[in-house]
């Protein structure tokens, strides 16, 4: 019975050498798809939903309704008075001179009512501020952009609790 056995493993043997001759000439099976067919598959999905998505909400397919739209609030300005200061002259002999008009954005009509009683104390923060500058303060859009956040933060701790939107310059003269 083991030599059975011994001669039956010996041909499943052959046979399985024989296999892997003729293996090579047949052309293989392809099981799965490529990781670079994965990702350029994945990719086109990806891009056709965002393309799709996009499309959707530009072309007035977001949800949004006529009367949401209608809810939005204008923004209210408020004209300050101008303002004249010299600025700080350190070591030259020279005086210079702000002019600055300032417009405040309110976020609703109900604030301008609240905040007109603390315009002097606005002011007051205004000129302290303004005056201690230098010219060179002032230079570039990076300094105007710092002076109008400086501005908005100083009206904002004036008006307390109450708050504004942003500080609008109407007019710069640096003379």
């Amino acid at each position: 019975m083991a030599a059975a056995k011994a001669k039956q493993a010996d041909a499943e043997r052959d046979e399985a050498a024989a296999d892997e001759t003729e293996a090579p000439a047949a052309k293989p099976k392809r099981k799965l798809p490529s990781l670079k067919l994965m990702i350029i598959a994945a990719a086109g999905l990806l891009l056709l939903g965002g393309g799709g998505a996009a499309a959707y909400l530009f072309l007035g397919g977001g949800g949004h309704d006529k009367p949401a739209q209608a809810a939005v609030k204008p923004a209210i300005f408020v004209d300050l008075p101008d303002v004249l200061v010299n600025l700080s002259n350190a070591g030259t002999d020279r005086t210079q001179y702000l002019k600055v008009k300032i417009v405040l954005e309110l976020p609703d009509p109900t604030v301008v009512g609240q905040i007109q009683p603390l315009m002097p104390r606005v002011m007051d923060a205004f000129q302290t501020y303004l005056r201690e500058l230098r010219p060179t303060d002032l230079d570039g859009s990076a300094g105007l952009y710092r002076l109008k956040e400086e501005l908005t933060r100083r009206v904002n701790a004036a008006v307390a609790p109450n708050r504004i939107t942003a500080v609008l310059f109407k007019e710069i003269v640096v003379q």
